[in-house]
């Protein structure tokens, strides 16, 4: 996000395996996408469960909510000494 308003905030969930990423959540995109065969397989999977609509809130429940909270207890603050 770029702005205290969080309108620019993205979410994104990445599964690594082997150090290859082989699937990734991304709430702009707003669905799985695979970038192996595997991942491929479940982003397809997931796409379709319950596993979307719990990642599609989680902007909203933990990035929204903690960004809010460390930008008042560290953005604020920038340039102070103390």
């Amino acid at each position: 996000y770029s702005s205290k308003d969080l309108h620019g905030a993205e979410y994104i969930d990445s599964y690594v395996f082997n150090e290859v990423e082989d699937i990734r959540f991304n709430s702009t995109v707003g669905k799985y996408v695979g970038y192996t065969e595997h991942g491929v397989k479940n982003a397809e999977t997931w796409n379709k469960g319950s596993e979307l609509a719990q990642e599609l809130g989680e902007l909203e429940r933990y990035c929204k909510h903690n960004a809010a909270i460390y930008y008042s207890n560290v953005l604020d603050k920038t340039g102070e000494q103390g």
